[in-house]
């Protein structure tokens, strides 16, 4: 098993082989270009993203700066929105549905590291997938961290971390968010 295969199934893998280090420099790179854009160049950005993006819809707004592990994992759906600032750690799949908004200064981090010290000293790491649902509302300063679901017509608190899995239909908030109030379902 390759360690790109191991990084996508969610196994231990070292990032410091050719071709993650690859694919890595090319996100850096289009990221780089993607923050000297203007506003005003939407064609040029677009392109920029979809050649970054594995996925998504065809109306879709990324401010910058944003910045991407690889891109190629990260796949958003219809009415995306991602305010300044925001980063995708994508070693494995990151996955919004539709009408989700993020603001700014928030982190879906898919990457981690072992707890055990030994483990970390050998350069391994892991990474699990972040799946976000339909109607999603992501307050500044969020961060989500590996293996985490949030259902749908959730919103989650500024300044939350998300540790844990968040049912549809919630607000959560805190550090590690918790759900705080439950919503009527989306018709």
């Amino acid at each position: 098993m390759t360690e790109k295969q191991k990084m996508l199934a969610g196994e231990l893998y070292t990032a410091y082989v050719p071709e993650l280090m690859e694919g890595l420099a090319r996100a850096k790179r289009l990221c780089e270009e993607y923050n000297r854009t203007s506003r005003d160049e939407k064609e040029k950005r677009r392109a920029l993203m979809h050649e970054l993006l594995g996925k998504h819809g065809e109306n879709f707004n990324i401010e910058s700066n944003v910045w991407f592990d690889y891109g190629c994992n990260t796949e958003v759906g219809e009415n995306f929105y991602c305010n300044h600032d925001c980063v995708f750690l994508d070693c494995n799949k990151i996955t919004f549905g539709n009408n989700v908004f993020i603001a700014p200064q928030c982190g879906f981090y898919a990457a981690g590291h072992p707890l055990d010290a030994k483990i970390r000293r050998q350069e391994l790491e892991f990474a699990k997938p972040i799946t976000v649902g339909n109607d999603v509302w992501f307050g500044g300063g969020v961060k989500v961290l590996p293996g985490v679901t949030v259902g749908s017509n959730v919103v989650i608190g500024a300044g939350s971390v998300v540790v844990h899995d968040i049912p549809s239909n919630s607000v959560a908030v805190g550090n590690p968010a918790r759900v705080i109030k439950t919503l009527p379902p989306l018709e």
